[in-house]
């Protein structure tokens, strides 16, 4: 069995209105080995500005290794998340983020099939789903990339849906990055959805959902971008870790989720307390 690991995505600096290489340091100061960064296709003001976290995958992507490396962090995983149904829309933006993560020995690249046109049958989404994994699994398989799959919309909702995702392109380039807030609040056994992934499993969003929250949205939604503190909200993550410890045969990061700096120190201090 592999080895679990404790990591930080950069949504967490959401809130704070900073740049990616403030994230990075934040994350090293609190104690972090791990850091999932984000990137996006093309430019957007806010990033540029430095009031965002994300990084154009037009920029040097050494940009984000060299930033690591100087903190001493470990790349988990790059989140590129976009709608793998409209192949116009995410499918250069997934394999120039594959590219970008070989270039720089990232393992991951985590994404979601997200949401889908609106004049589109399911029957069609499902087409272009393929398309758009076939694509990047060819890119992927070349380059040591594993694609994790998350489930965050409309198809990936339910175990089944997520399944037939995964199903649709036969490639060890594809993995699931399972988001355990996400699975919550679509209304789940996170427990036993997570066994069911467990062997296919490549990387893992530590995601825990506040009482609040729960009341207010589960089986409303079909996932959150980020949730509260790991241990101040209604997972058990004691279960979680002995899923994937009994489980899973690959190394794993616990890429934490949470939507401020206080959040990710109270969440890595709690996984922490219960790894061995």
């Amino acid at each position: 069995m592999g080895k679990i690991y404790i990591g930080l995505n950069a949504e967490f600096s959401r809130s704070s209105d900073k740049p990616f290489e403030w994230a990075v340091e934040k994350a090293a100061e609190m104690g972090y080995q791990f850091f999932e960064p984000m990137v996006h296709f093309g430019r957007e003001l806010m990033s540029e500005a430095g009031y965002f976290h994300t990084v154009s995958l037009f920029d040097d992507p050494f940009r984000i290794k060299e930033a690591c490396d100087q903190a001493g962090l470990t790349i988990s995983g790059l989140q590129a998340h976009g709608p793998l149904g409209r192949p116009d829309v995410h499918g250069e933006y997934l394999k120039l983020a594959i590219r970008a993560a070989a270039e720089i020995s990232v393992p991951v690249i985590n994404t979601d099939e997200g949401l889908k046109a609106k004049w589109t049958t399911e029957e069609e989404d499902f087409v272009l789903i393929k398309y758009t994994l076939k694509e990047a699994s060819m890119i992927a398989e070349r380059r040591g990339v594993v694609i994790g799959l998350e489930p965050h919309a409309q198809y990936s909702k339910t175990p089944e849906g997520l399944d037939r995702i995964y199903n649709l392109v036969d490639s060890y380039a594809i993995g699931i990055n399972f988001d355990t807030g996400n699975a919550f609040l679509c209304g789940h056994d996170v427990y036993a959805w997570l066994e069911r992934v467990a062997d296919r499993l490549v990387h893992l969003h530590a995601k825990d959902i506040s009482v609040e929250h729960s009341e207010a949205e589960r089986g409303q939604v079909t996932g959150t971008p980020v949730g509260c503190a790991c241990g101040e909200g209604v997972l058990d993550w004691r279960r979680i870790i002995d899923i994937v410890q009994n489980n899973t045969p690959r190394d794993i990061v616990f890429s934490v989720e949470c939507g401020t700096p206080d959040q990710a120190a109270k969440s890595l201090e709690h996984l922490s307390s219960l790894l061995p």
